[in-house]
């Protein structure tokens, strides 16, 4: 892993000429004594970087050094920029590696076609946080390591241990057989194999992870985009509570973020979405419509309403007018 930093320290400092040792380190993702001794590395095996002294100074190369990596055409190399653009840099945890490959990619270049990719790459976005509506996407967070763990366990084959905090149950811990990782709308899943059963878990619910020594029983060669649609096939139909609801854009994600699976979604002339979802049951439903309070109103199904109702008529009356 240290090669890697060091071509990619090497590569910083050819596009973007002196740095400070702050600026690589927040790069790099190391400390700025890291940095130092990455220099002095670079140094002792003849790299040329030298350091300018001062409040404004840094590291440079001396002009004209350049590292030799080839083999790219224009519109590959153009792909791989305009890829890394987007808001999915972070899939998978590995946007340490996107950026490091970026900085190869550019470096790989001729010197009179990188101004012109970069103009070009700048005429397209991937994914921005926000949509024609002013909804900011979703942001799925989980723990860089438990992903690092889950990452290795379904590269390398094995089995893979993890503490699992789904809805409304208590975390506990599971062992499965790990196939592949599927990201969907800014969302990670894991599908894997328990007992011979298909899984599939959320890795932001994932609270630890550990990639165990036994090798994982699974197939040699796996087709994700197949196993993905019939396992989504099968969860919509699934005996689960289906549900529609309308509720303010601005509330939409919070709602979703509970919710099973989204059948069909409608905005209205009000700017309010209409939704049709579905839940684990009517208990589900209730609690996630209730923590919207006033956001969301369930229009169906019946038994969900009465519910609400019910539940609101006993808070009034715990809470009656002075």
């Amino acid at each position: 892993m240290r090669a890697d930093r060091l071509v990619s320290l090497v590569l910083l400092l050819r596009r973007r000429g002196r740095m400070t040792a702050d600026e690589l380190a927040a790069e790099l993702e190391v400390s700025p004594r890291t940095v130092q001794r990455d220099i002095d590395a670079l140094s002792t095996a003849g790299v040329p970087v030298y350091a300018d002294r001062g409040r404004r100074g840094g590291y440079s190369l001396l002009p004209g050094f350049r590292t030799e990596l080839t083999g790219l055409t224009h519109d590959e190399a153009l792909a791989l920029l305009t890829a890394g653009s987007g808001t999915d840099r972070k899939v998978f945890g590995l946007n340490a590696a996107l950026a490091s490959a970026m900085r190869k990619v550019v470096d790989a270049l001729p010197e009179g076609n990188r101004a012109d990719l970069d103009r070009a790459a700048s005429r397209f976005l991937v994914e921005p946080e926000t949509d024609l509506l002013s909804r900011r996407a979703a942001a799925e967070e989980f723990d860089p390591a438990v992903m690092g763990e889950v990452r290795r366990a379904v590269l390398a084959g094995r089995v893979l241990r993890f503490r699992y905090a789904a809805p409304e149950k208590e975390p506990r811990w599971h062992t499965v057989d790990p196939i592949g990782l599927v990201t969907v709308r800014g969302r990670t899943y894991l599908l894997a194999a328990k007992a011979g059963d298909d899984r599939t878990y959320r890795v932001s619910r994932m609270l630890a992870a550990e990639a165990l020594a036994d090798s994982a029983q699974r197939p040699a060669q796996v087709d994700l985009d197949r196993i993905w649609a019939e396992r989504s096939a099968q969860f919509l139909s699934e005996n689960h509570l289906p549900v529609l609801v309308r509720v303010e854009a601005a509330r939409r994600d919070e709602l979703l973020n509970h919710a099973r699976a989204v059948r069909a979604e409608v905005t209205e002339p009000d700017g309010r979405i209409r939704l049709d979802v579905s839940f684990e049951d009517l208990r589900h439903a209730v609690w996630a419509v209730w923590q919207l309070d006033t956001a969301a109103e369930a229009l169906a199904p019946e038994e969900l309403r009465a519910a609400l109702r019910a539940r609101a008529i006993v808070l009034a009356d715990r809470y009656p007018p002075t």
